[in-house]
């Protein structure tokens, strides 16, 4: 170890440290240094494979170091302080240095590096934490950096020349040489926007944004002379439109959505309509009645789309079930719940469902007949009450056989109270969304076994050669349902126009324009202000003094006269209140007699949308105007007693209205208005006594018999006698 060690000679008087100037570089031997020494990241194996080949290689130059040499003065390096003077080497520490590099220095994950006289240069790593011992007691000097001394002679030996080293990572050198190759090869070309709107329309799926303008132009450039691709622009904005007026339809804006739906082409469309209101409901199940409301509007004109959707519920139903999808289940039988409750469809097929859930009862097939009885039990009550109570009874073996968990048990059991309840909490169609009149639905008689066809081609885009034919056809049906409102928004949109440019025009004329409340806003307020008087008031005559002081528009008296019967109808008990601001009112001026006299014929047109209670309270406030000849009785024209004019409420509201005439007039006082000859009064009675058809009277006289008031058929019977017996005579 002695013999191979390089013995460092000491060193001259050295009273100051400074950096040599540059030293010559070799590039071949700092590379191939760096290379061996790791300081670039390259992998293990690749070390290794470099280290066999040096090992086999001619050995590298060698750099001969003068151990003289001779201190630089450098007069920008700041002085050494005295401790460092004192660490300068001397003759004893240069020869423990030696000794000392004689062995083997480690130090925790650091190189190592053995110098010996062999010509051949060992370096290797070290990862030893036990640091070796010095035979010096003097600490062991800091490392010297290379070339802080000018050497005497800097004349390095004539380095052997090497073959240049493989690129270290290859994977990385291949790409670089592709890039270079790609950006030689490219060739500045013209802009194309048939290629540019291609590649839009293929990266539209991964949410490129186009500026409208330059979109539009590509849009122009590639559709001229194109049917097809104008027909695919066409298809793409129907998606858009109608999946955009899905999404925002609600309870209070469902009136000018569907305006706006069928001015999109439904028929061309209808696949686009039907798949994108069963996503949206299935999205959002509590806007299920919104969505099936919807759906039951576009049935009344377009029955195609209806059945559609049926038959596409059904399918998804069928799927569901088979595969034990039990959330599509529940979200299927919940929107056809709902069109069966607008008889869209019949009502078999909710049997037919029931049957296939309760027939061998699970606890996921007992939830989902709970929750679709839920939605759709009180229209079947209605429309099947032996149905419904078989339907029920099955529930009850259910719930008494006792294998199923305890919640879903609990479920049937809520779905009784539910039933004990009336379903007043799940009605089977909401009043803001009971928009469709009975006559004008049309209902689709489809099973749940029925061979059914989806139509799936109607979702994608198929190339129409009779396009434009089609398109005006729908523009007549469109018009045929709407009416003349396009034409109307298309010259009001015009007229805009005209009437801002005008306005640019002329800026007084401008200033001059007011500005209309679409919001109803005033009404509001002023129904609150009316509201508020009424019920503040101590007695009749001060809520007429304050009623009459409140400024009203023209046209807004109405309103007025509304908010007193409103008030009146919300009352538990009828008050005579109320009845006697009416009759003050009415005796006040001729106006608003006439304005009471239309609110009753309104009120008796309309009497079947009232609960019991408040057809009550109207009755009696009519009642009081016409006993106390507030009204006069030629209001009583409206009215038609026979069996096919009158409903159930209306003839309950006839009931009440006649019976509290005669309470508070008498019954002699009412025979004689209705049989008085001189007052002209008759005609207003020709309806509530009939005399045209034998059967019309009959009911009449049989109506007032049974409320109390035979006496004022008197006549009337006398009049069918005698028709009866000229019957008789002609047979």
């Amino acid at each position: 170890m002695a013999d191979s060690t390089v013995i460092v000679p000491s060193l001259a008087i050295r009273p100051e440290r400074s950096d040599p100037p540059d030293l010559p570089k070799f590039p071949e031997v700092e590379r191939e240094a760096s290379t061996l020494n790791g300081s670039e990241r390259t992998p293990p194996r690749r070390r290794r494979q470099l280290s066999e080949e040096y090992a086999h290689s001619p050995s590298p130059p060698r750099i001969h170091r003068r151990r003289h040499y001779l201190p630089v003065e450098d007069p920008t390096r700041r002085q050494r302080s005295p401790e460092a003077d004192s660490r300068s080497p001397t003759p004893e520490r240069g020869r423990a240095l030696a000794r000392t590099r004689s062995r083997s220095v480690s130090y925790s994950r650091s190189r190592s590096v053995s110098y010996s006289r062999s010509p051949s240069y060992s370096r290797s790593r070290s990862r030893s934490y036990s640091p070796s011992m010095s035979r010096s007691a003097s600490p062991p000097p800091k490392r010297r950096r290379r070339g802080t001394y000018q050497a005497e002679s800097v004349s390095p030996p004539p380095a052997r020349r090497r073959r240049p080293l493989p690129d270290v990572d290859y994977q990385r050198a291949l790409e670089r040489e592709r890039q270079a190759a790609e950006r030689e090869e490219k060739e500045v070309k013209p802009f194309d926007p048939k290629a540019e709107y291609q590649r839009l329309l293929d990266l539209r799926s991964g949410g490129t944004y186009v500026p409208p303008a330059r979109l539009r132009a590509l849009q122009s450039q590639i559709v001229e002379g194109n049917p097809k691709e104008h027909q695919r622009l066409a298809w793409d904005n129907l998606k858009k439109g109608i999946n955009g007026l899905i999404n925002k339809v609600n309870k209070s804006n469902i009136r000018e959505i569907v305006q706006d739906i069928f001015k999109q082409n439904l028929i061309r469309g209808r696949g686009l309509f039907v798949r994108s209101i069963m996503r949206a409901q299935a999205a959002s199940l509590p806007f299920t009645p919104v969505y099936a409301a919807v759906a039951a509007i576009v049935n009344t004109k377009l029955p195609q789309i209806g059945e559609l959707l049926v038959a596409r519920l059904i399918i998804q139903f069928r799927k569901a079930y088979r595969r034990n999808d039990k959330p599509v289940c529940i979200s299927s039988t919940m929107f056809l719940a709902h069109v069966c409750n607008y008889q869209v469809a019949h009502e078999i097929f909710i049997l037919q469902i029931l049957h296939l859930l309760l027939e061998r009862p699970t606890d996921d097939s007992v939830e989902i007949a709970v929750g679709f009885m839920r939605e759709v039990g009180m229209f079947l009550a209605k429309a099947s009450a032996p149905a419904n109570n078989g339907v029920f009874e099955r529930f009850r073996a259910i719930l008494h056989e006792g294998q199923l968990e305890p919640r879903t048990q609990y479920m049937i059991e809520s779905l009784f109270l539910i039933r004990k309840n009336e379903y007043r909490d799940h009605p089977d169609i909401a009043e803001e969304l009971d928009l469709v009149e009975e006559e004008d639905q049309i209902t689709h008689m489809i099973g749940l076994d029925d061979e059914l066809n989806g139509e799936d081609i109607l979702n994608v885009f198929k190339f129409d050669p009779d396009y434009e034919e089609n398109e005006a056809k729908y523009k007549d049906i469109r018009e045929e349902i709407l009416g003349a409102e396009d034409d109307a928004g298309e010259i009001s949109d015009e007229s805009e126009v005209s009437s801002e440019d005008e306005g640019e025009d002329n800026p007084s004329e401008q200033k001059k324009m007011e500005i209309q409340d679409m919001t109803n806003r005033n009404l509001v307020n002023l129904r609150r202000t009316i509201y508020l008087t009424i019920r503040s008031s101590m007695d009749f005559e001060e809520c007429c003094h304050k009623l009459m002081r409140i400024n009203l528009a023209q046209g807004q008296e109405v309103e007025m006269v509304n908010m007193i019967i409103e008030c009146c109808s919300q009352e538990k008990i009828y008050s005579k209140f109320y009845g006697l601001i009416g009759e003050r009112f009415c005796k006040m001026n001729r106006f608003w007699k006439s304005t009471f006299a239309e609110a009753f014929k309104t009120y008796y047109d309309t009497i079947h949308r009232f609960e019991t209670n408040k057809i009550r309270n109207i009755a009696k406030f009519c009642a009081h105007l016409l006993a106390s000849d507030g009204l006069d009785w030629e209001v009583l024209d409206c009215v038609h007693l026979n069996e096919d004019e009158t409903t159930a409420s209306s003839r309950i509201f006839l009931k009440i209205l006649f019976q509290d005439m005669v309470e508070e007039t008498g019954i002699k006082t009412v025979v004689e208005r209705f049989n008085d000859p001189e007052r002209d009064k008759q005609a207003a009675f020709r309806g509530i006594l009939p005399r045209d058809n034998p059967s019309d009277t009959r009911f009449a006289i049989n109506f007032f018999t049974i409320i109390g008031l035979g006496a004022v058929t008197e006549d009337l019977r006398g009049y069918l006698q005698m028709a009866m017996e000229k019957a008789k005579e002609k047979i």
